[in-house]
């Protein structure tokens, strides 16, 4: 498999009429499971099936967190036998998303140099120290506009250049996880826009690798590929997928947002542009949709990042922690042998007693896998409050601390875009949280639409409907949404007592 060294162009599909059914399939894999979503767009609406779903956990090894890359590729091809074993042999394109920052190395020979590291693995620790001694903190954000978080690429890469330096000199090229993925499928190596941009090693004005920060890291400049943006043709399915799977010789693989956020936000049901977004899953993305990045000491403070998105946009946002914490919780009462439905923490925290206690959702001792439960009653023992006791008084504390970080997310986005926003657009599965829904909505004063909640499959397959020539911009690919997916309305309640606790919630912050 050779790298690709061409211009690659936008995906084109020939005599398309209207009225004509288009097949698409999307894999959306998040932090921890799955899916491949078969799309129909026919007569100006999308229908979505689910074709195939598969856990996606870290593995442990000698005390790093790795991605099982591979185990990942065997459930892409399981899903694209199961769509063509359904009937489905007429499908025009696939795109993958995935999560962002992580990525894997490619040798000289395009072999893979060991599993990808997940991103919450511990050997990032004191890199942004030594970074910010090679460039400083306020210079590297004004270079890239990104949000510090240990996890980002560009100290993931610096790690490796401190303790796996022969890594580096045997790697040819670097390939984000989607990218990576779209490689073993085609045999192409490019890197998708929006995923580019998690890195921290993005231009964000020219949207192009900073070979700059690059060169005063140390790292190899030439292992990075070049950039397409969304709704580009990487290429066919490689000739051995096929034989293979006995199909698939006319899909054509494409970028959409890689970054499964980017796809989320792309298919907010927005009808104008006064609106804010939370794509709440395993972590909560709030923010607007902007045309230029904003990069200034405001923004920087305030800890906003801007990166890629769909049809030229920014995603000005903030990564809060998001449903990782209630997760965590679950699995560590899991493990204790006590089975819990996610729908029976959410009814156990309603009948919880409101306000005992609250936490700052992205605290650094909530970073790491493990027992949840505890680190949440002693961050609030800590801080001089009742310690939530019952597993409802837990939940409770911590969906009302992410619904207050929501609204202190919101007050910062409208004092540095310095105009009001006048509702929340939360997708993506998070939704299925109703009471956080609704906190949501009392927190922030602001009315909340929710839907739909597989927005990263339905964004992906709208990309790839707006390049078949189906939808013609971004525009139209959101009213498609909303004519083809529920949306429901939360109105703030109960706005004083959620005020008065709101000042509770501030003096946790500087904990």
């Amino acid at each position: 498999m050779n790298q690709n060294k061409g211009a690659l162009a936008p995906l084109v599909f020939g005599g398309e009429q209207m009225g004509e059914q288009l097949k698409m399939l999307a894999f959306d894999l998040g932090a921890s499971s799955g899916r491949a979503m078969l799309g129909i767009y026919e007569d100006g609406r999308l229908s979505i099936q689910e074709i195939h779903r598969f856990a996606n956990e870290p593995v442990s090894l000698r005390g790093h967190l790795y991605w099982d890359i591979l185990r990942l590729f065997h459930e892409i091809k399981c899903g694209l036998l199961k769509a063509f074993n359904s009937g489905h042999t007429d499908i025009s394109s696939l795109a993958i998303d995935t999560w962002g920052v992580d990525f894997g190395l490619l040798d000289r020979n395009g072999d893979l140099l060991g599993n990808p590291y997940h991103y919450r693995d511990g050997r990032t620790d004191g890199m942004m120290e030594k970074v910010f001694d090679l460039i400083p903190k306020e210079e590297l954000y004004k270079q890239t506009g990104i949000q510090f978080m240990k996890l980002n690429s560009i100290f993931q890469l610096f790690a490796m250049k401190e303790y796996q330096a022969h890594l580096l000199r045997e790697t040819k090229t670097m390939l984000l996880v989607p990218d990576l993925l779209n490689y073993f499928l085609t045999g192409q190596m490019v890197t998708e826009y929006s995923i580019a941009s998690t890195t921290q090693l993005l231009d964000p004005v020219t949207r192009i690798w900073h070979r700059d920060l690059i060169d005063k890291l140390g790292l190899p400049k030439d292992i990075f590929t070049e950039i397409v943006p969304p709704g580009t043709v990487i290429g066919k399915l490689h000739p051995d997928i096929i034989a293979e799977l006995g199909a698939g010789e006319n899909i054509s693989v494409v970028t959409v947002g890689s970054h499964d956020t980017a796809s989320a936000v792309a298919s907010v049901p927005a009808s104008s542009a006064d609106f804010a977004y939370i794509s709440s899953g395993t972590w909560s993305l709030m923010g607007v949709e902007i045309d230029q990045p904003i990069i200034n000491l405001e923004s920087a403070g305030l800890s906003f990042t801007n990166e890629g998105g769909v049809a030229n946009k920014i995603r000005f946002l903030k990564n809060i922690m998001g449903l990782w914490l209630v997760q965590e919780c679950r699995r560590q009462w899991q493990r204790e042998g006590e089975q819990l439905s996610f729908s029976q923490l959410q009814e156990l925290a309603r009948q919880a007693e409101p306000f005992v206690s609250l936490i700052d959702p992205d605290h650094e001792s909530f970073v790491a896998p493990g027992d949840m439960p505890t680190r949440v009653q002693q961050f609030c023992q800590q801080t001089g409050q009742k310690v939530p006791k019952t597993k409802g008084e837990i939940i409770r504390c911590i969906t009302e601390s992410l619904a207050m970080k929501y609204r202190f997310t919101m007050e910062s986005l409208e004092k540095i875009l310095n105009r009001e926003l006048s509702v929340i657009h939360m997708v993506g599965g998070g939704i299925q949280d109703e009471l956080l829904c609704q906190f949501t909505a009392d927190s922030t004063g602001k009315k909340v639409l929710t839907g739909p909640i597989e927005a990263t499959s339905i964004g992906n397959l709208m990309v790839q409907a707006m390049v078949a020539g189906k939808v013609a911009s971004l525009g139209e690919m959101r009213d498609c949404i909303a004519r083809s997916f529920p949306q429901k309305e939360y109105v703030p309640q109960n706005t004083r007592q959620w005020s008065t606790e709101y000042s509770r919630f501030k003096e946790l912050l500087a904990f």
